[in-house]
């Protein structure tokens, strides 16, 4: 096999149309190996020694209680209408005794705002004040739920 692109036979010229691929898997195997030699150590992040703590306490892996206001005002525990006089009892009944345990908020984006405050005012007002308010992913913006309707200024 001749080494040039261009081959002379019976005194004329021929183009070798040939495509030498052993560069470029040679190529491909060097990135490779290159790629798999510094990933981990793009990922391993800094090296710390923490701290011993003695008095240190596991997380409660309870999952929390999620309160779903729906876009009528209407409040829902794991589907679950409850009345508003009823809302405050039927958490406290879910949690039990303690009152750490998160409480989480999904409110439809149409609800008012102070149905949402009202919820959250007769949760604390009984001592369940690790409230949190769930939101979608950033970046993913749903449509408006009503035909025609745009975000409410």
């Amino acid at each position: 096999m001749q080494s040039s692109s261009v081959s002379k036979s019976n005194g004329v010229y021929h183009v070798q149309a040939e495509i030498n691929v052993t560069p470029l898997v040679d190529v491909m195997l060097v990135l490779l190996i290159i790629f798999m030699v510094t990933a981990p150590m793009m990922a391993a992040g800094l090296h710390v020694s923490l701290p011993q703590a003695r008095a240190a306490q596991k997380l409660d892996p309870k999952p929390p209680v999620v309160l779903t206001i729906a876009r009528d005002g209407k409040v829902s525990l794991d589907g679950e209408e409850l009345a508003p006089d009823r809302l405050v009892a039927a958490v406290e009944a879910r949690i039990g005794d303690d009152k750490t345990q998160p409480v989480h908020l999904r409110a439809d984006r149409d609800v008012s705002y102070g149905d949402v405050v009202i919820v959250m005012d007769q949760l604390a007002s009984h001592g369940l004040t690790r409230l949190a308010i769930l939101t979608g992913p950033p970046g993913k913006e749903e449509p408006p739920s009503a035909a025609g309707q745009g975000p409410r200024p």
